[in-house]
């Protein structure tokens, strides 16, 4: 089978990337292990964050980094046996947490973000997946006022500077707001932009049926077996070999996999997170996409019950899960809202791929013909994959892109 352009990975950066190349005249294959957003695309907490401006920096305080490695923090831990095998990338990741570097990310994340919510309207109402969004924002709670005093300090910065706006709430109004709270917090801040969904891996399997439908095919396929040919590309997948002129590698936390024995090596690291779904107790509702800052985990409204994920596990991606992280979650979320049992047995673990500077990889491979990469979103694959699709799509067949695509360089390292 001969296509123009073979996507491999079908999270929501890949589907994304291969709806936009197809809207574009060109047929695409897209190849995936397994089916459609069954990987980090399905296990996210559904926001679509379009406020996301300020990058998620490794911590500046030497006391949290401590509290990390030694397991005493919910919100980021530390696995002691993987520190030789990612070391390269924490040390790369600390080096790119300065406030100059900060600040270069969050500028080439404006242009992102300000079209993420739209990208993802519009092809929900192309693939009838409309019913999934869920209006009303997110809150941060606090327990302290002094704590949510300083990071309302924060907000009013981001907010001057990048115009991100957000609502302060206090203890009163955050209990009006949801009542069924199982004990008084400080307050909390508000996000009332971005959108959120009740299933994202139902999302990303309704893009991928959209794809299908306008002449895509989907594929399973082992993306390791790429390989150049005169050419183009070539993998092969349980129905035959599928060749292309160019290929994408949008493999999230796999992509180097891909890219190593191409002589591409980009400081690819992992963040690993889990997450579990609760049933509330008794008739308990909670309005609002809750993240807990002092402890860093999300408790989510979704269709199969309230989602908890766990923060940030600096793990080497294939080692063997750890559910200390989620467990202690759990304790936490219990405190301040009444769970009922977990509807599964064992969490879910997914691993988000991240690049030092916390900006995705997307474009060209200087030296690759017909060689691209899309990846590298860290927290932000579900809420950026349309917007970084359609950026990689107009670079590919020679539109004017929406914004300079520069920052986004597979070689600025």
């Amino acid at each position: 089978m001969k296509v123009d352009v073979l996507v491999l990975g079908a999270g929501m950066v890949g589907i994304s990337s291969a709806i936009h190349l197809q809207d574009r005249g060109r047929s695409v294959a897209l190849v995936d292990r397994r089916g459609p957003a069954q990987e980090t695309s399905y296990g996210n907490a559904g926001l679509i964050q379009s406020e996301a401006v300020m990058p998620y920096v490794f911590p500046r305080d030497p006391s949290v980094v401590l509290q990390a490695l030694f397991g005493l923090r919910t919100d980021a831990r530390v696995r002691w046996s993987a520190l030789p095998k990612i070391a390269p990338f924490v040390f790369a990741y600390a080096r790119a947490g300065s406030v100059t570097s900060a600040r270069r990310t969050a500028l080439a994340n404006v242009p992102l973000l300000a079209r993420v919510r739209a990208e993802h309207e519009a092809l929900m109402d192309r693939a009838e997946a409309r019913h999934h969004m869920i209006d009303g924002g997110y809150i941060r709670v606090y327990r302290e006022a002094r704590d949510l005093e300083a990071a309302s300090k924060v907000d009013e910065a981001v907010r001057d500077e990048f115009g991100v706006e957000f609502e302060l709430w206090d203890t009163k109004r955050l209990a009006e707001e949801e009542p069924n709270l199982t004990r008084p917090l400080a307050g909390a801040v508000h996000h009332a932009s971005p959108g959120r969904v009740d299933d994202p891996g139902e999302v990303g399997a309704a893009y991928a049926r959209l794809f299908e439908s306008g002449g895509g095919t989907l594929r399973n396929g082992d993306a390791r077996t790429l390989n150049a040919t005169d050419g183009g590309w070539r993998v092969t997948t349980e129905a035959g070999v599928v060749e292309a002129r160019e290929v994408v590698v949008a493999l999230g936390a796999w992509s180097a996999d891909v890219l190593a024995p191409l002589g591409v090596r980009p400081p690819l690291g992992v963040k690993r997170g889990y997450h579990l779904h609760y049933r509330p107790s008794g008739n308990a509702r909670l309005n609002h996409l809750m993240f807990d800052s002092d402890n860093g985990y999300v408790l989510a409204p979704m269709k199969r019950g309230l989602r908890l994920t766990s923060g940030v596990e600096f793990a080497h991606r294939d080692d063997a899960s750890n559910f200390a992280q989620i467990n202690a979650a759990e304790t936490q979320a219990r405190t301040i809202f009444p769970l009922e049992e977990r509807v599964e047995e064992t969490p879910w673990r997914g691993a988000r791929p991240c690049l030092p500077d916390m900006l995705p990889a997307i474009g060209p491979v200087p030296g690759k013909p017909g060689l691209f990469v899309n990846f590298g979103h860290h927290h932000l694959g579900f809420t950026m994959g349309p917007t970084t699709g359609r950026l990689l799509a107009e670079t590919m067949t020679g539109e004017t892109p929406f914004t300079d695509p520069a920052p986004y360089r597979i070689d600025r390292f």
